[in-house]
């Protein structure tokens, strides 16, 4: 759902130049959007169509510019494949604390920040997988929610 609710997002604001992909860390290869989570998507403005899950690999990891996950589990799991990517992998609450706290003008001056964050309080996106709509529904609100000062800063980022 983030990826697509980005892409909404960065369409919505006219923004270009910012290449938006998602990658699970156990996905089931070529599996479609979920019907609760493409509702939601439907419902906020995402696009539902031409999905395909697929798995995250280190070369994925490794050649992104900014990582964002759901979760510190799914954050550890990049790090565990793409150690060197630790300056550009975060979970989305703690990006959205880090650019909306400090104000960070490029992806790199995230790093700079990290350590002022106050432990792991950022709160992690659940997976809503195996629950009903409203599980799905508070999981898309929670990313709307998020995004976009993320997607501001990628703006900058990578627009200059």
């Amino acid at each position: 759902m983030a990826e697509r609710l980005a892409v909404a997002y960065l369409t919505r604001a006219r923004l270009s130049g910012v290449l938006v992909s998602s990658a699970g860390t156990r996905a089931v290869v070529g599996h479609p959007i979920h019907d609760l989570a493409a509702q939601v998507l439907s419902d906020l403005g995402g696009e539902t169509t031409d999905f395909a899950a697929r798995l995250l690999t280190p070369k994925i990891a490794s050649n992104a510019d900014l990582v964002i996950t759901m979760s510190r589990y799914h954050r550890d799991r990049v790090l565990e494949m793409a150690p060197r990517q630790l300056k550009k992998t975060y979970t989305l609450a703690e990006a959205a604390e880090l650019v909306t706290e400090f104000g960070p003008t490029s992806i790199a001056g995230l790093a700079r920040f990290r350590p002022l964050l106050a432990g792991d309080q950022a709160p992690d996106i659940p997976d809503p997988i195996g629950q009903g709509p409203e599980a799905f529904a508070k999981v898309g609100r929670q990313i709307v929610d998020l995004l976009p000062p993320i997607m501001d800063l990628c703006r900058i980022s990578f627009e200059g």
